[in-house]
């Protein structure tokens, strides 16, 4: 029987680990055997734009399976134009979002299933087929939640404070609209307390770890999971490798390091793998209650990726 890894992610961090262990595990981490790959995923970023609802963390995760990502950027897909856009400029919209034309494409099939009333886990599905993803990919609800930003002039959408604003503003707080009425989605729960080994994988824990476990009955799975639970700080040396965590942190005043990242974790994870710049906090980290695997965790092109998943089952005890 093959290992059943579940990645709870969201974000570049999230994708490229995911892409790792779908080049570790047996046929790219389809499920057979029991075993397999699934990523549960945030959709606290899903958005609106031009009417057509685009979820980002869903598709970052699913075009990095697929091999179809721009690696530059991080997110959408490798050869890109951009002629719909510029001419939704020249029509009045706005246009600082940024979707390619290939992108969209994605988005029509998606708005449009949703609205015949297929739920979003099923319509990740077929998506994902559809590009050759083997692995699993669930959104972690069917339901709409959003993340919310409270900064010093106000309360801002994701996408508004991620992408307009440059995650620039101040975050003095983190919400969830619609979270207290979301359930799971098909699976999920499943996912989390059958795994072998169940990651936090190197993602945002306020913006896209926290959204997966804001949803009801989520974090309780995880804390009773008998999974082998591992967390990967995506926090090095006193810096996020991507994003604004390191800003997030200190400004909800927590400490900026593998440390912080550790505090959030308490009770939620047995492993937490710091990065070999951050050795000399594997003492205080596993004063926590951790045990704690210092190695290198910039996941460097496919090959960095397949290393650290090979390293990771190794803790589930498959290598």
């Amino acid at each position: 029987m093959s290992t059943s890894v579940t990645v709870l992610a969201g974000g570049v961090g999230g994708a490229r680990l995911a892409h790792g262990f779908a080049l570790a595990l047996p046929d790219g981490g389809a499920p057979a055997g029991g075993g397999g790959l699934t990523c549960v995923v945030n959709v606290g970023d899903d958005t609106e734009r031009h009417g057509l609802h685009v979820s980002p963390d869903l598709d970052t995760v699913m075009y990095t399976l697929a091999q179809l990502n721009d690696e530059d950027r991080g997110w959408g897909l490798t050869g890109e134009s951009y002629a719909v856009l510029d001419q939704l400029g020249r029509l009045g919209e706005d246009t600082w979002f940024t979707l390619g034309d290939k992108d969209l494409a994605t988005h029509v099939v998606r708005t449009a299933r949703l609205r015949a009333g297929v739920p979003l886990s099923a319509v990740t599905a077929s998506l994902a087929a559809s590009l050759g993803v083997r692995a699993r990919l669930l959104p972690v609800t069917d339901d709409a939640v959003r993340t919310a930003v409270s900064t010093p002039s106000g309360t801002l959408e994701f996408q508004e404070y991620f992408v307009r604003h440059q995650h620039a503003d101040e975050v003095l707080d983190v919400s969830f609209t619609g979270v207290d009425a979301a359930r799971p989605a098909p699976g999920v729960l499943d996912a989390v307390t059958g795994a072998d080994l169940l990651v936090v994988a190197p993602s945002n824990p306020f913006l896209s770890v926290e959204p997966v476990l804001a949803v009801p009955g989520v974090r309780a799975a995880v804390a009773a999971s008998t999974a082998r639970r591992v967390a990967v700080s995506p926090i090095v040396g006193g810096r996020a490798i991507k994003g604004p965590a390191a800003q997030i942190l200190e400004s909800l005043g927590h400490d900026v390091s593998a440390l912080g990242v550790a505090r959030l974790y308490v009770g939620l994870v047995d492993v937490l793998v710091i990065d070999a710049a951050d050795a000399a906090l594997a003492d205080p980290i596993a004063a926590l209650g951790f045990d704690v695997v210092v190695t290198d965790t910039i996941m460097g092109g496919a090959a960095g990726r397949a290393r650290l998943a090979d390293e990771l089952l190794g803790l589930a005890g498959q290598r």
